[in-house]
């Protein structure tokens, strides 16, 4: 089985991480821990360094219960979501995990939702964690 994380350092990401790694230890399965970032003059080195270190932290978690994984920081121009699909597709993933925020439904019109686009559109079942 493969697991597939949608993750940042935020509270929601770190809940996604630590359900997946449970998840991971009862089906004996390898864990994808994914970053998107979309790229362009927009992200400075610090901020791509700041995303190194924390998925580096999160292997680190995973590796703590011996559960085998890699993580990806992915910078191919996509929107987050498009990346965490596309990726699932290329990995034949099986299952993908994904903190949510709250949202006003002003900001979701305007803004849309990751979250919203993966399950809409991900080749796999989905979990959402708050």
């Amino acid at each position: 089985m493969k697991i597939l994380v949608g993750y940042n350092e935020t509270a929601a990401g770190k809940a996604a991480l630590t359900l997946a790694r449970e998840h991971a230890r009862y089906f004996n399965a390898r864990v994808f821990i994914l970053t998107s970032m979309e790229g362009g003059a927009s992200e400075t080195v610090e901020e791509i360094e700041r995303v190194e270190k924390h998925l580096q932290e999160a292997e680190k978690f995973m590796e703590e219960k011996d559960v085998e994984c890699e993580s990806h920081q992915l910078v191919r121009g996509l929107a987050p979501g498009e990346d965490i699909v596309q990726f699932a597709r290329e990995k034949d993933i099986d299952l993908i995990f994904v903190g949510i925020k709250k949202r006003s439904r002003t900001q979701k019109l305007i803004l849309g939702s990751t979250a919203q686009y993966i399950i809409l559109n991900s080749p796999c079942p989905v979990t959402t964690v708050k």
